[in-house]
């Protein structure tokens, strides 16, 4: 069966709006941005789309998805950053993640990929430089194995 790029972009499109949609209350406003942010695990995600963007699907990889917004600026589009950041769970063992930028129309979001146990929680610390600012964000998420 062959997919078209198209329709593996429109689904990743609708799949990243519902993402946002669902996710709304998973956003911070750190300076002059609004920082959207989302960990789940590759299972979410189909074949196709996983292979469009060189995602690992696996039960013990999960997912982050960081979009960045200028909130100075009317509509508040979406803004091209520098991301770098580490992920540590409660061993203190630390894993250094590697962001793939991904722009969409006029949408950019930020992937990286993290491994984890079955209910393992993940801490993860963001390091955001837009050229501007410097801006730090940290969230933690749990992970389960399904």
């Amino acid at each position: 069966m062959k997919i078209s790029i198209s329709k593996i972009l429109l689904a990743l499109a609708l799949f990243l709006f519902m993402m946002t949609s669902a996710s709304a209350e998973n956003m911070k406003k750190l300076g002059t941005m609004n920082v959207h942010y989302m960990a789940i695990g590759s299972t979410f995600f189909t074949p196709e789309i996983a292979k469009v963007y060189g995602i690992t699907r696996s039960r013990y990889n999960g997912l982050i998805n960081i979009s960045v917004l200028d909130n100075s600026q009317q509509g508040t589009p979406a803004k091209t950053v520098s991301i770098t950041g580490k992920a540590k769970n409660n061993l203190g063992q630390f894993k250094e993640l590697s962001f793939k930028e991904v722009k969409e129309g006029q949408a950019i979001y930020y992937l990286a990929q993290v491994s984890y146990n079955n209910e393992e929680t993940i801490h993860f610390d963001i390091m955001i430089n837009d050229g501007k600012e410097k801006q730090q964000l940290k969230f933690s998420q749990i992970f389960y194995v399904d």
